[in-house]
């Protein structure tokens, strides 16, 4: 690109350069210094960063960060792009997954900016991609580690820009792409391809290709859940059909939703659990997500559609924090609202109705997050969040001096430790979470530190019976992070 181009280029999409670093910055902020200041975990990060290790060396992860019998992660979680990214953990270390997070995210909203450029030469393809980068889902998904997912919900932009275009090779080429995220992702693709049938059913081409991606979705689908996953799994199940509200299998499941339309529906608002603190966080979530424009889909009802498997999964779910507006489980609203509410807002034939509206949801976008970041009906470590409070950046203990004692184990020891601690370790062969120590040769806790997946009671159990051994000698104690090392026969084992 000459220099010419080069300024044509950067006066063209000037504006749009300007959104994208200002939201990486505020995206790096979040995730990077989360990372740094140890609030990032064992689930997911510490997991899936052993896992690029793993898959870099050209084997397969067998889940032991978490598991005390070895499975092959693929049982957990049939994720594939995590085999994609691992070459780069040579270059970017702990931190790959994060970085892969926030790119792919830019890139969600450059697909929705594309989107719209098909068909519109004002501004709305820019307001479209704001609104992106300002849904709440993307901060929530942001503060709490590293989510396959959230890639998959950014290659979905590209898939519409690329069948609106009628490029149906490329549009193939993404939807598979899509579809490798997470085994889930394929039943979200069957529900998009059907919301798809309504928006081109005047196009009897691409209706073709839509029934293909249809079917060859739920033959993924059925395929990867029901004999690969369970093939490789210890159970010989897939194991996260975590719905009893509906019925302990999924044939149980959907025979209640249909037999029981009503309290079907009534369940999607209501806590199904003992835990009474939770009792207002699927209206929270609710109202998240009609501020922040879903209201307008229902002029678009196609996208609607789209998001079925999403609420569903979401709120009939066993566990409380799945329903609520925190961590990765809002991440798909993302582009099905962006692209629904903005080809409503497109369609618009008044200008000043149309940006009236687009002022509309981009301040319930920008109010939703705000709110999230500031107060929530489920509590949540705000400093996760808080980017502008200096909180973010302080914990109440060393944190240089940790990262210098973990720095200092050797390479290629085998580590058991706490969940913090764990994604800055996590690229070796062997590690564990604490309490599992099997063949650790180093123990590394701090006393100020998340005792996950034990409470702070257990987890000094644990530790006082572990020292009861007489296996361990202190290799470093301080307030802040206490290293423990292995003896065998009375002598330090992998003494230098």
């Amino acid at each position: 690109m000459n220099k010419k181009r080069l300024l044509n280029f950067l006066s063209k999409y000037k504006y749009l350069i300007l959104v994208f670093i200002f939201f990486g910055v505020i995206f790096s902020l979040i995730s990077f210094v989360n990372h740094y200041y140890f609030r990032t975990y064992a689930l997911d990060l510490g997991l899936y960063t052993n896992a690029l290790y793993d898959y870099s060396h050209f084997q397969w992860n067998d889940s032991c960060v978490f598991k005390f019998a070895s499975e092959n992660l693929l049982a957990d979680h049939f994720d594939l792009y995590l085999v994609i990214f691992s070459p780069l953990s040579f270059i970017f270390g702990t931190y790959t997954l994060l970085i892969v997070q926030i790119i792919a995210i830019l890139l969600g909203a450059l697909g929705v900016f594309r989107y719209f450029s098909i068909s519109y030469q004002n501004k709305l393809p820019l307001w479209a991609s704001i609104y992106f980068l300002l849904f709440f889902g993307i901060y929530s998904a942001l503060s709490f580690d590293y989510h396959s997912n959230v890639i998959a919900a950014m290659i979905l932009p590209w898939f519409f820009y690329a069948f609106k275009q009628k490029k149906y090779f490329l549009a193939s080429a993404v939807f598979v792409l899509f579809l490798i995220g997470k085994e889930n992702i394929s039943l979200w693709a069957i529900f998009i391809c059907i919301g798809l049938l309504f928006e081109y059913r005047k196009d009897r081409k691409s209706i073709l290709y839509i029934v293909g991606y249809l079917v060859f979705s739920v033959f993924y689908f059925i395929l990867i859940t029901s004999f690969v996953m369970p093939a490789i799994s210890n159970s010989g199940a897939y194991p996260h059909i975590r719905y009893s509200v509906l019925g302990n299998t999924t044939m149980e499941s959907l025979r209640f939703l249909i037999t029981h339309p009503i309290e079907s529906i009534r369940i999607l608002f209501i806590n199904h659990t003992t835990d009474t603190g939770m009792d207002f966080v699927k209206m929270e979530f609710h109202l998240f997500a009609l501020i922040s424009g879903l209201f307008v889909l229902f002029f678009k009802p196609q996208y609607l559609i789209m998001l079925i498997p999403i609420y569903f999964q979401k709120l009939f779910h066993d566990s409380s924090v799945t329903w609520s507006v925190d961590v990765h489980y809002s991440i798909e609203l993302a582009p099905i609202l962006a692209i629904g509410v903005f080809s409503f807002i497109g369609e618009m034939k008044k200008t000043w109705l149309r940006n009236s509206m687009i002022a509309l949801v981009i301040t319930g976008a920008l109010l939703t997050s705000l709110r999230l970041m500031d107060k929530t009906i489920m509590l949540t470590d705000k400093s996760r969040l808080r980017f502008y409070k200096a909180i973010h950046y302080k914990r109440n203990y060393n944190v240089q001096l940790v990262h210098d004692k973990l720095n200092s184990l050797p390479a290629d020891a085998i580590i058991s430790t706490q969940t913090a601690f764990l994604p800055h370790l996590a690229l070796r062969d062997k590690i564990y979470l604490l309490p599992f120590v099997k063949d650790a040769e180093y123990l590394v806790y701090s006393n100020k530190e998340n005792t996950w997946p034990l409470n702070k009671e257990e987890f000094d159990e644990a530790i006082d019976k572990i020292l009861q051994t007489h296996e361990w000698a202190v290799e470093f104690s301080n307030e802040d992070i206490i290293i423990l090392r292995k003896i065998v026969n009375n002598q330090l084992f992998r003494k230098e």
